[in-house]
């Protein structure tokens, strides 16, 4: 899994591709998160649509980061989140949580 950060506005957008997994992809994430909580970015955007595949270590990943920022008092939100892992959002319930949004252009405008 590769982690790629940018810019857009305030919002930090980053873009994950590959898959989120226990014990390898997750790490990355949590470090990712507490870099950007470091340099106080608080608007975050996680680009999820090059994920193929999340497992219950990924998931419980995002949700650690949600946590983490929302903490800070900021802000975490999903974009481009594909229909295998959208489906998995809703059967956890996890869906009513995040914000989610088709696209990063209409993730980053929801910041406003």
């Amino acid at each position: 899994m590769t982690i790629t950060e940018h810019k857009n506005g305030d919002v930090v957008v980053l873009n994950v591709e590959g898959k989120i997994l226990l014990g390898e992809g997750d790490v990355q994430l949590n470090k990712k998160i507490a870099e950007l909580i470091g340099r106080q970015e608080t608007k975050i955007l996680l680009n999820l649509e090059q994920v193929p595949y999340m497992d219950s270590g990924g998931l419980g990943e995002i949700v650690r980061s949600y946590t983490t920022v929302k903490r800070e008092g900021g802000q975490l939100k999903l974009a481009g989140v594909t229909s295998r892992i959208k489906d998995l959002m809703v059967i956890t319930k996890l869906h009513t949580v995040f914000d989610i949004f088709d696209n990063e252009a209409e993730g980053v405008a929801s910041f406003a």
